[in-house]
C-alpha cells in the first residue's frame, strides 16, 4: 500500500510521481524512490493499444502490458511487473481518466498470457501482447470495465453461424521484412559460426512455372527453415503450411521455424505436435526446442509429420543427396 493513500484517492498523476517517483509517461512506472512498481490503465483505450485494463470473471485485473510496436517483451516495465515479487517491490494500481488518477490500491501478479491483438499503429496487422492477471489485495473502489480477453481454461469447441464471404473481415497479417532480414542475418551468422553452411534453395515442382523456396536450408544439418518475425497464430501457421510444402520435395532431416521469442504454449504444442522444431533467441542465446517424439501425446494421437519426400519429388533420386536441389541464384 502506498505510504499517505488510501483506495479510492484521487490526484493528478504528477503528483503521484512527486511522492513516490517513477515514470510520468510510461503505463508501468517502476520507481528507484520507493520499492514499488506502480501501473495505470486507460480503460478507454482499444485493447492491446494502450494501457488498458479490465475485471475478468475471475476477479483478477487483466492488464495489458506495454510496448507499442511489434511483439511485447518482457522488458523493462514488464519486466518489473513479472519480478515485482522476487524484486520486493510492492504492485500499486491506479486507474487514470480526466479526473486525474483513482488509487486502486495494491496488486499481486497471479500469472500471465499472451494475445494476439491490432497493431497500434496499423488495425490491419497483428502482433502478441502480454496480459498480466493481478490480484487486487483489497476491494475495488471503483467499477472496472469487464476484461476483453480471458484464458481458457478447459478445452471446448462451439459451433458458430456459417458466415458468407462478404460479410468475413479482412485476415489481419504483420510481415516485417527488415525484422525478418535482421533474425535470418544474426541466426546465419551464428550457424556460420559452429561450422554450418546455408545456403537458398528454388523449389520448382513438376508442371509448376514459379519457383518457391523455404527462407533458409542448413545444408550441413539439412533442415529446411522458415522465419517468421512475430509469433501470432496466423504467422505461425502459414510457417507450418510453408515448411510442409516445402518438406515434400526436399529430403530434410528435419524441419525448423526462426522465430525471435519463444511461441506461447499453444502454439508451441502446435508446432510439437506438427513435428516441427522452433529455434528462438533468449538472454542467453539461442534455443532449440525439439518436436515431441510421444506419438501418443497428442489429442488425434497423431504422430510428428513426416519429413520423408514424396514420390517424384524433385531429390527423390538414391544417389546425390543435392539431386534436384538448386542454390538460389
Amino acid at each position: 500500500m502506498l505510504e499517505g493513500l488510501t483506495p479510492g484517492a484521487q490526484l493528478p498523476r504528477r503528483e503521484i510521481h512527486q511522492r513516490f517517483g517513477g515514470r510520468p509517461q510510461s503505463g508501468i512506472s517502476p520507481s528507484s524512490r520507493a520499492r514499488v512498481v506502480m501501473f495505470f490503465a486507460v480503460t478507454n483505450s482499444p485493447p492491446g493499444t494502450g494501457f488498458f485494463g479490465g475485471l475478468g470473471d475471475d476477479g483478477f485485473l487483466h492488464y495489458f502490458g506495454e510496448g507499442q510496436n511489434g511483439d511485447q517483451q518482457f522488458t523493462q516495465g514488464n519486466k518489473a511487473i513479472l519480478n515485482h515479487q522476487q524484486d520486493g517491490r510492492t504492485l500499486e494500481g491506479f486507474v487514470t481518466g480526466q479526473a486525474g488518477a483513482t488509487y486502486l490500491g495494491e496488486f499481486t501478479l497471479a500469472d500471465f498470457y499472451q494475445v494476439d491483438a491490432p497493431d497500434p499503429t496499423n488495425p490491419h496487422l497483428l502482433r502478441q501482447v502480454i496480459v498480466f492477471r493481478l490480484e487486487p489485495l483489497g476491494d475495488l473502489p471503483v467499477p472496472l470495465p469487464r476484461a476483453p480477453y480471458a484464458p481458457a481454461r478447459v478445452f471446448r469447441i462451439e459451433a458458430a453461424p456459417l458466415m458468407l464471404s462478404s460479410e468475413r473481415h479482412q485476415p489481419l497479417r504483420r510481415s516485417s521484412r527488415a525484422e525478418k532480414n535482421e533474425l535470418a542475418d544474426r541466426y546465419t551468422q551464428y550457424l556460420e559460426r559452429i561450422g554450418h553452411e546455408t545456403r537458398m534453395l528454388r523449389i520448382l515442382p513438376p508442371e509448376e512455372a514459379q519457383p518457391f523456396s523455404p527462407s533458409l536450408w542448413d545444408d550441413t544439418a539439412r533442415e529446411l527453415v522458415e522465419i517468421k518475425a512475430q509469433v501470432t497464430r496466423d504467422q505461425i501457421r502459414s510457417a507450418i503450411g510453408a515448411l510442409l510444402d516445402c518438406a515434400r520435395f526436399v529430403n530434410a532431416a528435419g524441419l525448423v521455424l526462426l522465430v525471435p521469442t519463444r511461441p506461447r504454449p499453444d502454439l508451441l504444442a502446435l508446432l510439437k505436435h506438427t513435428g516441427i522444431t522452433v529455434v528462438y533467441e533468449d538472454d542467453n542465446g539461442w534455443v532449440r526446442e525439439e518436436p515431441a517424439t510421444d506419438k501418443t501425446s497428442s489429442a488425434t494421437g497423431a504422430g510428428p509429420v513426416s519429413t520423408t519426400p514424396a514420390p517424384n519429388a524433385l531429390n527423390a533420386g538414391d544417389g546425390d543427396p543435392d539431386e534436384g536441389i538448386t542454390s538460389w541464384p
